[in-house]
């Protein structure tokens, strides 16, 4: 009985999926980075019984010093006048009212500074207004 002798392939390595894998992580990781804010600014928040949410924030953030200062999306405003927060706003949002105002007014800073951006989003058009706190010292 003669037996057919196979021929020999050369194994290789196919490393073409490998890449794909490579590639998509590499995506998703660009993407995700993305959504993760480092704020350069200390700002002492304000503390409230109730937890903070855990989703992710997305909009245009106001921030307010304890001197009373306004930053919009980490960028000083030149100025503390109702007018000046408006036009940083709007140059940041342009048309867009569908976006959430998010507040990171700092525990030490005027209620008038806070109550200022609040009536500037309305007036705006805003309907969504988050404002970021932090748990008591006891509960955390």
């Amino acid at each position: 009985m003669k037996l057919r002798s196979r021929q020999w392939e050369e194994p290789e390595l196919n490393i073409i999926n490998f890449v794909d894998v490579m590639l998509m992580l590499l995506v998703f990781f660009m993407m995700t980075t993305h959504f993760i804010q480092n704020t350069s600014l200390t700002v002492e928040l304000p503390t409230a019984s109730v937890a903070p949410s855990p989703q992710p924030l997305a909009g245009v953030e106001v921030t307010i010093d304890a001197q009373g200062h306004y930053y919009i999306n980490q960028k000083a405003v030149s100025g503390t006048s109702p007018d000046a927060v408006r036009a940083a706003i709007l140059a940041v949002t342009g048309k867009r009212r569908d976006l959430p105002i998010i507040l990171r007014a700092d525990a030490r800073s005027s209620n008038q500074s806070v109550v200022t951006v609040m009536d500037v989003a309305g007036d705006l058009g805003f309907t969504q207004l988050q404002i970021l706190t932090t748990k008591p010292a006891a509960q955390q």
